[in-house]
């Protein structure tokens, strides 16, 4: 029984002194008459001890500025984009002068029951982490699964950059072949220049080594000189950049309307990009993707010693019968002599400004020679060595 009870029964219950019951239990007689006339004007509830010092900390977070974490915390979640202590600090950070430190919204949201400690997750210093130097070091790229309004099912190919973890692209297709993937990753390049490695699990559309064979993407990249890396199978952790962006894409998608058609879908996805690229910051970079992707020079492959630089252009072609093939340059057009030894080869031409280079399906380098403007005919004569 607590002390104070003990007494104030002592005294009114058992009708001893309170000379008595304060020499007995080692207390003032002032105590005992106080504790019997606190419970004569409130009862037990009386009795109970009240807190010592202010009624709220000089230093706890004003409940004003903890409502307008939680304001946000709900707007981020409704939409399914992620609602991190974080990503909350940087969304409070685009109104307000001063926001307080990522562990104080982390408290706060556990204070409000947002967030649920987990004690069993592994700490983070006992992860091995991988991560690029440079933007366009190395693009991820992996293919997901996704379904209709009627329960179509659709696939949905993705790249993302390692360093930044910019989404480069990221389309819907109604089945994903090993042709879609290269065509998405050129129309990327077109955009964000040439990666100088490329990182995929060992899905068919990345790789037919299993099968003896190769991939148009792995002839592809091999022709240009890109390192072209697989995860180890049955550990998708390899690509965890990737993987969680789908799980973020997902989340986001759940919340939104069901896509009537692929149409449709697409420009969920078109829109949630734009979103995760440049109003959502990324917690490894503490800024939007984008923003880090902008900020640092690119790392560009190299093909013969020399490196493709982001402007390089990629295009596809075929050699005539003549041993020439065409070549547009500011409207007007140029014919450009390989040889007739390499009549109706196919081959990849890589130009950056004036230098043009021309590799065959081997990537076996035919021709690198820095266009003349003023003649029609490039002749052999003119390459570099």
């Amino acid at each position: 029984m607590d002390l104070a009870k003990y007494v104030v029964n002592a005294v009114l219950v058992e009708g001893r002194s309170v000379r008595a019951v304060a020499a007995s239990t080692g207390r003032s007689k002032s105590w005992v008459h106080r504790h019997v006339a606190l419970y004569r004007e409130g009862g037990e509830e009386a009795l109970v001890p009240l807190k010592r010092g202010p009624k709220r900390s000089p230093r706890q977070t004003d409940p004003r500025v903890e409502d307008e974490i939680v304001r946000v915390r709900k707007e981020l979640a409704e939409e399914g984009l992620d609602a991190g202590a974080a990503t909350i600090r940087w969304h409070l950070q685009q109104t307000y002068a001063y926001v307080p430190a990522r562990a104080t919204i982390h408290r706060v949201l556990q204070r409000r029951g947002f967030v649920q400690p987990q004690p069993q997750k592994r700490p983070r210093n006992s992860w091995t982490r991988f991560e690029s130097d440079l933007p366009n070091d190395c693009w991820q790229t992996d293919m997901t699964h996704w379904h209709l309004e009627d329960g179509s099912a659709v696939e949905i190919v993705n790249f993302i950059d390692d360093y930044s973890r910019a989404v480069l692209a990221s389309v819907a297709l109604p089945v994903a072949t090993a042709a879609d993937v290269v065509r998405i990753f050129f129309a990327t390049t077109e955009i964000y220049g040439l990666p100088a490695s490329v990182l995929s699990d060992n899905g068919a559309i990345y790789t037919a080594h299993y099968r003896g064979s190769h991939t148009g993407m792995e002839i592809e990249l091999a022709a240009l000189g890109i390192t072209f890396k697989h995860g180890k199978p049955y550990h998708p952790q390899t690509q965890g950049k990737i993987e969680r962006y789908h799980l973020t894409l997902k989340k986001w998608l759940r919340k939104q309307p069901p896509a009537e058609t692929l149409t449709d879908l697409q420009q969920q996805i078109d829109r949630f990009v734009f979103i995760y690229n440049e109003q959502r910051p990324h917690v490894a970079r503490g800024r939007t993707p984008m923003s880090a992707w902008r900020s640092l020079d690119k790392a560009t492959p190299v093909l013969d010693g020399q490196p493709l630089l982001a402007h390089t252009k990629v295009r596809h072609d075929r050699i005539d019968k003549t041993g020439c093939f065409t070549l547009r340059y500011r409207g007007r057009l140029h014919h450009v002599g390989v040889g007739r030894a390499h009549k109706h080869k196919r081959i990849l031409i890589l130009m950056a400004d004036l230098d043009v280079r021309v590799i065959d399906e081997d990537g076996v380098t035919l021709r690198h020679f820095e266009l003349d403007p003023s003649v029609d005919y490039q002749r052999l004569e003119r390459d570099i060595v």
